[in-house]
């Protein structure tokens, strides 16, 4: 990844920019410092990193300024090419370079290009389009090491992800995996309660509650998070004025798209 990012003066000093809270600007620029050639980043590790809050991330949202792809809260930038403008042959696609296209269908995304001096020549090695070296990185004892922890057992993964599981190990248990963790869920069903009431003094009618759970059951908890940080930032944005018929259709459409794949 880059080491230098730019960020344009027309977004950055607007007063739809200068209006949000400090702590949500500077959620902005460290989301800008740490994406990827293609302006996508794992947002949560940035949070955890800056110390912002989930707020912070609704509120960019809400404002348009970022797109959450999925719910692991991976962001795309939304003003990213007219910050950063990077020539084609320095570029690296993104890893999410398929879920971007996906999420965002109508995005156009800066094409990379073949350096000029990575062609082939003897007694050098082959380069990638990104102008990377191909060998397979092994030693003739075979691959690199990056390292064991005490007990030799530790994986890339597991120090990646504390809720990775080797799969070889049918007694690992994942970590922290809160998916279907009912208190975190309701947790979040009474956010959109405190949301609604807050904002527009909508409560939700039996019916509407009933329906609410039954909906929540079918997602993960990731997956209910995510639906919930949009519908925290249309509501007090004013954009929804029934928040629990709107909710209730978001959630239908999320539960059938799941259920068809």
């Amino acid at each position: 990844m880059a080491q230098r990012r730019m960020f344009s003066k027309r977004i950055v000093e607007s007063a739809r920019f200068l209006k949000m809270p400090p702590s949500t600007q500077n959620l902005y620029f460290h989301l800008g410092l740490n994406a990827d050639d293609d302006g996508v980043v794992e947002g949560y590790n940035v949070m955890m990193q800056t110390g912002a809050t989930e707020d912070d991330l609704k509120l960019l949202v809400a404002k348009g300024f970022v797109t959450v792809l999925n719910d692991d809260l991976v962001t795309y930038i939304n003003d990213w090419r007219e910050n950063n403008r990077i020539r084609a042959d320095r570029k690296v696609d993104s890893i999410y370079k398929n879920l971007l296209v996906k999420m965002i269908p109508d995005i156009e995304l800066q094409p990379s290009r073949r350096r000029a001096d990575t062609k082939k020549k003897p007694g050098v090695k082959r380069i990638e389009d990104n102008g990377r070296p191909l060998d397979n990185q092994r030693t003739t004892n075979g691959p690199h090491s990056l390292g064991q922890s005490r007990s030799g057992q530790d994986s890339l993964g597991q120090v990646r992800s504390s809720s990775s599981v080797d799969e070889t190990d049918n007694k690992a248990k994942p970590v922290d995996n809160f998916d279907d963790d009912d208190d975190k869920k309701q947790k979040l069903l009474n956010e959109i309660n405190r949301i609604a009431k807050k904002y527009s003094s909508s409560e939700p009618t039996p019916s509407e509650q009933s329906a609410l759970l039954a909906l929540s059951k079918k997602l993960t908890w990731k997956e209910l998070r995510l639906v919930v940080m949009t519908f925290s930032a249309k509501v007090s944005n004013g954009e929804v004025q029934k928040p629990f018929p709107y909710l209730l259709t978001v959630l239908n459409e999320k539960v059938t798209i799941k259920e068809r794949q």
